[in-house]
């Protein structure tokens, strides 16, 4: 049996094989604790500094603006809740966060409203983009810090990060971007971004699981999630130096091709887009009038509920999802798609195909022609002329 054509690249990616080259060199050359002193340490630390300015190329930041650690979901949580307990954070305790963020992120800003933290959610439009209004008026000179996502995991709709930057700066909020989705898939620099934070994942490019990153804007007195020495103060633990090895070496990859892997990767999603919008009859595609990510395609089969869909295209050989990996498999329609305007049916119905650097056009015509098999008797018993 082949292998199946793989489309669910926003959930997590392949390790490359020089990822997985340069974690087992780690493992065997520089096993010794990076902060001991004697040579092998001082040979693991070289490593982990070397390590440390390639991510920090790759990601448009200064080496010392690199805070290792064990993936997105802890700098996202390292970024809020060490903005609140910094000594800013005593006078200024509101958040403020996107109606859309990763489940993750808003379970927290639920656990912290349980708590007594005022936290407000920015609208978004029909189209999943930010209403630009409604955060000005909810981001005032009492937010600590606002939190939005650079792309929707979902739709892949981006996020107006500049105006955001402008928008906190004027009121003295700290911005923390959620850039997992855009690491390897747009031309992301910290520096020119505004954001005084930003968290990414290996494992979004190429990488292992198990590390990522908060880039910290060089001078933020921002407080530590996990007290120690490591990391500048700012990450306690004994560095993953191997994981952190491999996450060198997926952002020089990624960094190599990355151009061309834009405009590629772009095509591709559109030939995916028209054939499957051409060929199925009700096909919604989500976002489709503003700015996404090249490489994602969030649609409606009419309303067909997603878990089916995704079980039939599955047997007929594609892998895709229904958005988040951590929330897929439930029965909860998408919280993205409801602050989109859609009804809670029709929130349920939602699949998403999220092509990489593997993705070809062979591997799109046969996911078109096996989409059309497993739901064209569904839909109507005639596909739509071409």
């Amino acid at each position: 049996m082949s292998s199946p054509v793989y489309l669910d690249h926003n959930a997590t990616t392949q390790p490359a094989p020089e990822v997985i080259a340069e974690m087992v060199d780690a493992m065997q050359r520089a096993w010794a604790n990076p902060s001991s002193t004697h040579a092998p340490g001082q040979a693991a630390r070289r490593l982990l500094a070397d390590a440390r300015a390639r991510v920090a190329n790759f990601l448009g930041a200064q080496a010392s603006e690199v805070v290792f650690t064990s993936g997105a979901t802890e700098a996202n949580h390292m970024a809020v809740l060490g903005a609140l307990a910094s000594s800013r954070g005593r006078l200024r305790r509101r958040l403020v966060l996107s109606a859309v963020e990763h489940p993750g992120l808003l379970a927290l800003a639920q656990r912290l409203a349980d708590e007594g933290v005022p936290v407000d959610l920015i609208r978004v439009d029909a189209q999943g983009r930010l209403d630009l209004d409604h955060a000005r008026a909810l981001i005032r000179d009492d937010v600590s810090l606002v939190s939005v996502m650079g792309a929707n995991n979902e739709t892949g709709v981006c996020m107006p990060i500049a105006a955001l930057a402008e928008l906190a700066r004027a009121h003295g909020a700290w911005l923390h971007v959620d850039a997992t989705q855009l690491a390897g898939k747009s031309n992301l620099s910290f520096a020119a971004s505004g954001a005084d934070l930003m968290s990414v994942s290996a494992h979004k490019l190429a990488g292992p699981k198990g590390v990522g990153a908060l880039l910290v804007r060089k001078g933020l007195p921002l407080a530590p999630l996990i007290s120690g020495r490591q990391e500048r103060h700012r990450r306690g633990g004994t560095e993953n130096l191997p994981g952190i090895a491999g996450f060198a070496a997926a952002c020089e990859l990624a960094g190599a091709t990355l151009a061309a892997d834009i405009e590629r990767i772009r095509g591709l999603r559109e030939r995916l887009e028209q054939g499957l919008l051409r060929g199925l009859p009700g096909t919604h595609l989500y976002g489709a009038q503003t700015e996404r990510l090249p490489n994602t395609a969030c649609l409606r089969f009419a309303d067909l509920a997603a878990e089916p869909v995704l079980a039939r295209l599955e047997r007929a050989g594609v892998v895709a999802s229904s958005g988040a990996a951590c929330s897929a498999g439930g029965t909860q329609p998408s919280h993205v798609l409801l602050a989109m305007g859609e009804s809670a049916a029709q929130a349920k119905s939602g699949v998403r195909f999220s092509l990489g650097r593997e993705t070809s056009a062979a591997d799109i015509d046969a996911a078109l022609d096996a989409v059309q098999h497993a739901l064209v008797p569904l839909l109507d018993p005639q596909p739509l002329a071409a």
